[in-house]
């Protein structure tokens, strides 16, 4: 079995060297959460250096909040922001000679396209605004990823290695000292068995169906490398590895 474990970086942390290594792609901030020219380079040239798939990881442009709050935006200011912190994006990766592999989008913007057509119609505006084909991360059974579908954008089913989940799929609330799963060894039981399973034990104790070709490790989870390094080394031991 293989599968894709993506990771969110150029937020700050500092710690992409060491997590290149351990995933097989990576979603890069450009600007609306986190994120400069400086960063966006210094990270792409990382990516090439590791052979790891490049995403463009925008937010609503809110630096202040990490990307994490609604911001209330038009239709219009929302496509505007979106589109200028991926065209950013691709002068650093042309300036590379570097491709876009998919978009990913950060934080409240990523629960909301789950949920809420509207935004998520803008968000696949902007990516059909973007001459090559892109694929997009995003939750599985979500309104974003019936929109893009539709829209023949191709789709990559994403789960998180290291949050809980809903009843309804959405994530438990970073509010909740429930939301984020630390232990290496939980973690690695938690994606083996959606890998085995395609089902998440959720909070309620339930086994929802779910699907995921790519699993996301946040960057700024404070363990993040070392469960980066458990999880490449268990999932090889069972036989999945990561590409």
């Amino acid at each position: 079995m293989q599968i894709d474990i993506n990771a969110d970086v150029g937020e700050g942390v500092g710690n992409e060297v060491d997590i290149m290594p351990f995933i097989s792609s990576c979603n890069i901030a450009c600007g609306g959460h986190a994120g400069d020219l400086q960063s966006m380079t210094t990270v792409v040239r990382l990516a090439k250096k590791y052979k790891v798939k490049i995403g463009a990881h925008p937010s609503f442009p809110d630096k202040k909040n990490f990307g994490r709050e609604i911001l209330q935006m038009t239709a219009a200011d929302l496509f505007s922001s979106l589109r200028q912190q991926i065209r950013m994006f691709q002068n650093v990766l042309h300036s590379e000679n570097e491709l876009l592999h998919h978009i990913k989008p950060h934080g409240a913007l990523y629960n909301l396209v789950a949920k809420d057509e509207k935004t998520a119609k803008v968000l696949v505006e902007v990516i059909k605004s973007i001459e090559l084909p892109i694929k997009l991360y995003a939750p599985y059974d979500s309104v974003i990823a019936k929109v893009a579908k539709f829209e023949n954008i191709e789709v990559t089913y994403e789960a998180f290695a290291d949050r809980n989940y809903n009843a309804d799929l959405s994530l438990v609330s970073r509010q909740n000292k429930n939301a984020l799963i630390l232990k290496k060894e939980s973690v690695f039981n938690h994606v083996k068995h959606i890998l085995k399973t395609q089902k998440v034990m959720v909070i309620t104790g339930e086994k929802v169906s779910i699907k995921a070709s790519t699993f996301c490790v946040h960057g700024d989870t404070k363990n993040a490398v070392e469960i980066l390094k458990y999880l490449h080394q268990e999932l090889s031991n069972n036989q999945i590895y990561i590409r």
